[in-house]
């Protein structure tokens, strides 16, 4: 494991190096944020598809990014990849008192309640605000989830999922307001309400809303693929069709893929 890892190392070292390639080296510490996140969400990709070759795939190309940064790091005498294994290492050892120290835990939920009782301690040491660790980085969806997590924790949240309901109808109510005077802002501003009260909902019920949402915009994709397919059979295309033939079609496609 040791000898492949190294070679991996030794890989990038070379391609970073000046005989190397001109792309790599160009790149800095700060301009691959968005590749970063693409194979992030490859490897989702390849989870949701229960695909096995591709996530191995898209783990390698993962690690190729976490050793790609650390070597540029190194290089800029910032820190080290020894760095980047040892506080990892560290901070798994400080979180897991139960594994490597004297702390007894009766189950799961506990060891979740020890967890952020450290992380907490942690964060304070670094930051003002319990919402400071949700990275503005995030995609909003993710990020309008863990907002809401975050603020749980102390007690900020919804009593229970009906509740959070009822809010979801008032946002909506409130969009369809705004949606009748035509100001594109306020219909901006009611949408984003209306989603992150839906999302809220979603936590309340135990459901990842961009779950949800990937498993929707698959169906979709199938639904639409399987209209191609029957116009296709007509030697026609969407394009070329009504929206009414589409229509048709999609309610024949959504009963024949739900008993399929």
């Amino acid at each position: 494991m040791s000898e492949k890892f190294d070679k991996l190392v030794n890989i990038v070292k070379r391609l970073r190096s000046p005989n190397g390639c001109p792309w790599d080296r160009k790149q800095t510490l700060y301009s691959l944020k968005q590749n970063v996140v693409e194979e992030v969400f490859e490897f989702i990709d390849a989870l949701d598809r229960k695909d096995i070759e591709n996530i191995k795939e898209e783990l390698g190309d993962m690690l190729l990014h976490i050793v790609f940064h650390s070597i540029i790091a190194e290089e800029e005498k910032l820190f080290t990849l020894d760095d980047v294994i040892e506080t990892i290492s560290e901070k798994l050892i400080r979180r897991h008192p139960h594994v490597f120290g004297n702390i007894k835990v009766k189950d799961v939920e506990e060891v979740l309640k020890n967890w952020e009782s450290i992380k907490s301690k942690e964060r304070s040491n670094q930051r003002n605000s319990i919402l400071a660790s949700v990275p503005r980085s995030l995609p909003p969806i993710e990020r309008a989830f863990k907002l809401q997590k975050e603020a749980s924790k102390v007690g900020f949240d919804w009593q229970n999922p009906e509740e959070c309901f009822d809010k979801v109808k008032e946002e909506f109510k409130e969009l369809d307001e705004a949606r009748k005077t035509g100001d594109k802002q306020k219909i901006k501003h009611e949408i984003g309400d209306t989603m992150f009260a839906l999302i809220n909902y979603s936590r309340l019920e135990g459901i990842d809303p961009s779950e949800a949402l990937r498993e929707a915009s698959l169906r979709f994709e199938k639904r639409f693929n399987c209209i191609e397919k029957k116009l296709k059979e007509k030697n026609k295309t969407p394009a070329s069709s009504t929206l009414e033939e589409m229509e048709s079609l999609w309610q024949i496609c959504k009963k024949e893929l739900e008993t399929a």
